[in-house]
């Protein structure tokens, strides 16, 4: 078998579980539900895709958690604090992969990092890589979309992370963070070895947390995914969200921000927009503002800081995403 070969299967059967959609597929056909018309077609992709997302997730959560046990704000911040600058706010961005899967999780850690003494641009690459470009958004886009799209989204979202954090500790805004934040910081907590056992507990009690959590989002994912796909007409995604559009990356990232999902949440919805015929650019955007720039996570991180820096977060991430959208749409004839 050659490595090209082994990796389809690998990309195909394994990360993407196609078995599982002929399995599924087969069951229907069983109960008389053909999956070639629309209800079955929409009922396959339903099961299929909250079955396939369910086990990703646990897996991913588990192993993820795992090593996130490791580093503790306080640990964190001894190994951060050998660099400075631009490399911290590298490693900053690259801690965030191993965190949680979407931005209201992400924030209390911020809140940990930032009350440890980290620098605000280290904590703010974090901030906006953590939602963005975790390990499981890797995983679960090289299932849908490629290894390709999922490699440029990962480096483009670290670019963001990185940058928006190097423009933010140049600006000088550390007294836009909220006073309880800056008189905790130079508190040192002890920190708590944890055994190998502790550390399986953790990451158990981290998939039981998380799925409970997101469960009802990949759900209302999913079943809008599912009625994109088979219901709703492909001209008329086309015409708002395709070629024909140039303020469809805009606008997918726009919509993005009302809603309060995860990467497991999203990706079925940029599935079924791709299919129909977004362009791949828009469906990344729109990823990209749900995950990072959703409303209820906004009302969390302004807990945290004031508005200045809010909106000074917001500005980064939505033009980093609008231009990574446009970016995508250019070269997606390279990865698809």
């Amino acid at each position: 078998m050659s490595i090209s070969t082994a990796w389809d299967f690998f990309q195909n059967e394994v990360l993407g579980m196609k078995w599982l959609n002929r399995l599924v597929g087969c069951g229907l056909d069983a109960i008389g539900l053909d999956p070639a018309t629309r209800m079955g077609g929409s009922v396959q992709f339903f099961i299929y895709d909250i079955i396939k997302i369910m086990i990703l997730l646990g897996v991913l959560i588990f192993c993820i958690s795992y090593i996130q046990s490791f580093f503790p704000p306080q640990r964190t911040k001894k190994i951060l604090g050998r660099f400075r600058g631009f490399w911290a706010n590298c490693l900053g961005a690259l801690l965030g992969t191993i965190t949680p899967f979407c931005s209201c999780s992400s924030i209390p850690l911020f809140i940990g990092f930032t009350t440890a003494g980290l620098p605000l641009g280290v904590t703010f690459s974090f901030l906006i890589s953590s939602p963005m470009v975790d390990l499981g958004s890797l995983v679960l886009l090289m299932s849908i979309f490629g290894w390709k799209v999922a490699i440029v989204y990962v480096l483009l979202g670290l670019v963001i992370a990185v940058l928006g954090g190097t423009l933010i500790e140049k600006l000088r805004l550390e007294d836009e963070v909220e006073e309880f934040i800056r008189l905790a910081r130079g508190i040192e907590m002890q920190q708590v070895e944890l055994t190998p056992r502790d550390r399986i507990e953790y990451a158990t009690e981290q998939v039981a947390s998380t799925v409970r959590k997101v469960f009802p989002y990949v759900l209302l994912g999913v079943g809008i995914g599912a009625v994109i796909h088979n219901w709703i007409p492909e001209e008329w995604v086309i015409t708002l969200l395709g070629t024909g559009n140039p303020l469809g990356v805009v606008i997918a990232t726009i919509a993005g921000v009302p809603m309060y999902a995860d990467i497991f949440g999203t990706i079925p919805i940029a599935e079924a927009l791709l299919a129909k015929g977004a362009q791949l650019g828009v469906v990344l955007s729109f990823m990209m503002g749900v995950t990072t720039l959703s409303l209820p996570s906004m009302i969390m991180l302004r807990k945290a800081i004031r508005p200045k820096l809010l909106g000074v977060f917001v500005a980064i991430c939505t033009v980093g995403i609008i231009i990574v959208g446009y970016f995508f749409n250019a070269i997606q004839y390279l990865l698809i």
